[in-house]
């Protein structure tokens, strides 16, 4: 909110989870409160029964970032969803969909099982076989073979950086890793003690079950166990918080691998993080939106 108010922005959301309407407490989502005023995009836009898309995503984030230049103001990618940001950010092909053949392939997944779908991968598209662990992205890579003939790991982002779509100022906050380990823990708790539970009940009331995307939030898988009678509470918490390091460690690796970000360390004791910031955005604000 500070750096939004020091370069006179508006908040563009690229967290995956916060797309959905209702997914409030177990994403951390900024509150009205909590927004003083900035202007927040992309939050709360999809039905927890939707399927979320990157490509979707990626079209109307662009579009908001024109609209909020021709306002005079500047838009402010926020968020740890590491394809999203790139998607925003760089020049990648995403390959097509066709529901007829997904379609297709999800009931040989219900009939044959995924080991039948497995094979049929290793021998289309061995380096993908090699990482996809789970059934969606097992059926999605099929999809993708056999609507284009090319192998699904050939449209993923690689290690060398695609042009970008126009030039960026990408900003890191670094924390130590034993701060945000206990950090992670501290909010997971909060989480539960603020309704995690109740929030996930409300929502499987609304389809949570079914969504395919939703549904898998780290967080809302956990607490939908504990709805089942699988796992306590506490169980919940502890699972939540397990994967949710999990999840951050993926999360530095990724990002870490660019370097064209500029890393700041939190000092957790400190108030000018938004100051710091700031002042390696402005350089390149100052020229303009060509070079920012």
């Amino acid at each position: 909110m500070e750096l939004a108010r020091r370069l006179d922005g508006e908040v563009i959301n690229a967290d995956s989870m916060q797309l959905y309407r209702g997914m409030d407490i177990g994403t951390a989502k900024v509150t009205a409160d909590q927004r003083r005023g900035v202007p927040h995009h992309l939050l709360d836009v999809l039905d927890v029964t939707e399927e979320a898309s990157v490509a979707v995503y990626r079209d109307r984030a662009r579009e908001l970032v024109r609209e909020t230049r021709s306002r005079g103001r500047t838009p402010i990618l926020v968020g740890g969803s590491g394809l999203y940001v790139r998607a925003v950010v760089d020049a990648i092909e995403f390959p097509p969909t066709e529901p007829g053949v997904r379609s297709r392939l999800a009931q040989w997944l219900e009939d044959e099982g995924a080991g039948a779908l497995r094979e049929e991968l290793r021998r289309a598209d061995p380096e993908s076989a090699a990482v996809i662990k789970d059934d969606r992205r097992l059926v999605r890579a099929l999809e993708v073979v056999s609507i284009t003939g090319r192998t699904f790991s050939s449209f993923m982002p690689r290690r060398i950086h695609e042009p970008t779509v126009e030039p960026v100022v990408q900003l890191g906050l670094s924390l130590p890793r034993e701060t945000l380990q206990s950090r992670i823990a501290a909010r997971v708790e909060e989480m539960a003690a603020h309704g995690l539970l109740e929030e996930v009940r409300a929502l499987e009331d609304r389809g949570l079950r079914e969504g395919r995307t939703a549904s898998r939030a780290i967080g809302y898988q956990q607490f939908l166990d504990v709805l089942d009678g699988r796992i306590s509470q506490e169980e919940a918490v502890e699972d939540t918080t397990v994967a949710t390091r999990r999840f951050a460690k993926r999360q530095d690796t990724w990002f870490r691998a660019d370097p064209r970000i500029r890393w700041l360390p939190v000092d957790l004791e400190a108030d000018d993080v938004a100051g710091s910031l700031a002042d390696q955005a402005e350089p390149a604000l100052r020229e303009g939106p060509e070079s920012s």
